[in-house]
């Protein structure tokens, strides 16, 4: 299991609230970008697929 962020579901124009639910730190968002996922810290807790409000953190 690998979670990813779709891109055409993220808008991209605000900081990620996912970031602060994630409880290692695995979502990272340098600006407004695309957040990306690091899988190596990932615990696969899925609390940051559950906050996403565009349901653009899916599970792949």
């Amino acid at each position: 299991m690998q979670l990813t962020v779709n891109e055409s579901r993220c808008p991209q124009n605000h900081r990620c609230p996912a970031v602060k639910v994630c409880p290692v730190n695995a979502i990272k968002q340098e600006g407004y970008a695309l957040p990306t996922i690091d899988q190596e810290a990932c615990i696969k807790c899925e609390k940051c697929i559950k906050f996403c409000p565009m349901k653009a953190i899916q599970v792949k």
